[in-house]
């Protein structure tokens, strides 16, 4: 509730504005009650709505996935991606070769800081998506693991 005095042609007036709702506002002047309709329309404030791009996992395993591989399938396969955007320092794997889970596959330049990248995986080096030196992109395949 706000309260205001005013002053018209010198006679003195106390105004309350108990609710304002829509267009109509109930005031009381020097005691009595009104309902006032408002001509002016309230502009809605325009409050920016923030919008995230969606966001892209390290590597191609997920919650809704099974944990578990079938018989048939190969084990630990997948793609190695880039966790965040970056340059490639070096690439510490060749075609070819056996990965254990947590060996160090690259090393990445981001944000003025070098970052290793790891196998989450076990398997064979099939294929080398980056060479050093090359600019990468936050979710890009760097590494196919068979």
């Amino acid at each position: 509730m706000k309260k205001f005095k005013f002053s018209i042609n010198g006679n003195p007036y106390e105004v309350e504005v108990d609710d304002v709702k829509d267009n109509s506002a109930e005031v009381i002047v020097n005691g009595n009650p009104y309902m006032v309709e408002v001509n002016l329309s309230i502009p809605a404030s325009k409050t920016p709505q923030l919008v995230r791009s969606a966001a892209v996992p390290s590597t191609d395993t997920s919650a809704i996935t099974a944990k578990t591989a079938s018989p048939s399938a190969p084990k630990g396969s997948g793609n190695i991606k880039s966790p965040l955007p970056g340059t490639i320092l070096a690439v510490h794997v060749n075609v070819g070769d056996a990965v254990r889970f947590g060996q160090k596959l690259i090393t990445l330049e981001a944000m003025k800081m070098e970052n290793n990248i790891n196998s989450d995986k076990e398997g064979n080096v099939t294929q080398i998506k980056v060479n050093k030196g090359d600019n990468v992109m936050e979710g890009d395949i760097l590494i196919v693991i068979m």
